[in-house]
């Protein structure tokens, strides 16, 4: 499907997923402020961030960038970063700068832990440079002098072949006893990615593959993590695999020792979409939603949603985004219900979008909040939609922003949408 045109007047679309003929109305944004907060020049600082943010209780934000860094890597290492409000503007510090032959370029967000402190993935470093799992620990008597003093530990180092390889932006999430589950997008028994798991076990960290994805028509290439139910179930997508090799929602179910894994939906292209690259999300009701890619030529991006009915998922289409639109990031529910994300490519400029789905009468209500246009503002947004409490919304952009020492030239950005 077309992308739809945007105007200042609502425009009606109808559009056909699955079996269900859906009304869905766009819409202008009202109110919402956009800003940048902080703009990454490149360097010392960090750029080029791939992830969204997380915040703490305190209301700080952590985040990594893909680039920049130690100068001892020429810039390219990159870093983990805390930016928070002081009262008179944002403040950008970084809190850790990776440096050369240790673990490098974290591309997935920094998750905040039982423990509090950070946890997250490294595309590449390690002892064999394949990619690690890797926390960071707060100095025991933080102060503002002391921020990049956070100390690396390094609690897996993926070794290049059935443990998997070169974890990309895949979040790690913990369960209730403190074991860590993520997915790495090759490795594996036949190269096609793994889920696996990291248990504390003598002072360190054990890992497990919990299952080795085999290719088409199982899945294949997971590029976002997994979620867990109140069982203990992990779900996710694989960007490829599935019965036509355009991509699968799989979930895997713990029995003792071992995992079962089960294919619930493939992909088939068309208006169904094809190539989910972002995560998935549960809504109030324990349905999956989540997002196609723009690659497939007759439906383009669109946002799905797979329902459990007994032992039986049944998918259907929610809205479709455009063919250019490509999001890569899962979707953020505000409090009443309203679905927050953002897209790599389309808009008004091709650089991106943040957007909101609001559900109405049955459907869903889009609503453009900001279209990125690779000025000031930024550019193609990879990361995910991050809400406060006051309901302002922030993210990050990985091109766009100030001309800086980065690839590209241009360093990427932070910013917020206040309503």
């Amino acid at each position: 499907m077309a992308t739809q045109p945007r105007s200042s007047r609502a425009s009606l679309c109808l559009s056909a997923f699955a079996f269900a003929l859906i009304v869905c109305f766009s819409q202008p944004a009202h109110a919402q402020t956009f800003q940048v907060i902080y703009s990454f020049p490149g360097g010392p600082t960090g750029s080029n961030p791939d992830a969204g943010l997380t915040m703490d209780r305190a209301g700080h934000f952590y985040g990594t960038a893909g680039f920049g860094g130690s100068s001892s890597c020429y810039y390219e290492c990159g870093v983990v970063f805390e930016i928070s409000n002081q009262g008179q503007g944002w403040v950008l510090n970084v809190v850790y700068s990776f440096v050369p032959n240790s673990n490098t370029n974290p591309e997935s967000r920094a998750i905040i832990g039982p423990d509090g402190s950070l946890y997250s993935t490294t595309y590449l470093g390690g002892a064999s440079g394949y990619g690690t799992v890797f926390n960071l620990q707060p100095p025991a008597h933080a102060t503002a002098s002391a921020l990049t003093s956070w100390t690396d530990t390094i609690l897996y180092g993926f070794a290049g072949g059935s443990d998997g390889t070169y974890p990309i932006s895949a979040d790690v999430v913990f369960d209730s006893a403190g074991n860590i589950y993520g997915t790495t997008p090759t490795g594996g028994d036949s190269n096609n990615g793994t889920v696996y798991e990291l248990s504390p076990s003598n002072g360190g960290w054990a890992e497990k593959v919990l299952y080795s994805f085999p290719g088409q028509p199982d899945g294949a290439s997971p590029t976002s993590g997994v979620i867990l139910d109140p069982g203990g179930n992990l779900y996710g997508v694989t960007y490829l695999g599935g019965a036509l090799n355009l991509g699968a929602i799989y979930e895997l179910s713990p029995h003792g020792d071992t995992w079962t894994e089960t294919v619930l939906h493939s992909f088939i292209g068309g208006v169904q979409g094809c190539f989910p690259f972002g995560g998935l999300t549960f809504d109030a009701h324990g349905n999956l939603i989540g997002t196609t890619g723009g690659g497939c030529l007759a439906g383009g991006a669109s946002v799905f949603m797979l329902s459990p009915a007994g032992d039986q998922w049944t998918f259907s289409g929610l809205y479709p985004l455009g063919q250019n639109a490509d999001p890569e990031a899962e979707l953020t529910f505000d409090s009443s219900g309203n679905l927050y994300g953002t897209t790599v490519q389309g808009g008004a400029y091709d650089y991106g979008t943040v957007f909101r789905l609001s559900p109405s009468n049955g459907g869903w209500t889009y609503t453009d909040l900001h279209d990125f246009t690779n000025g000031s503002d930024g550019a193609n947004p990879h990361s995910n939609v991050l809400i406060d409490a006051n309901g302002n919304l922030f993210g990050t952009t990985n091109g766009g922003g100030l001309n800086g020492y980065c690839p590209g030239g241009s360093c990427g950005t932070i910013w917020e949408i206040t309503p």
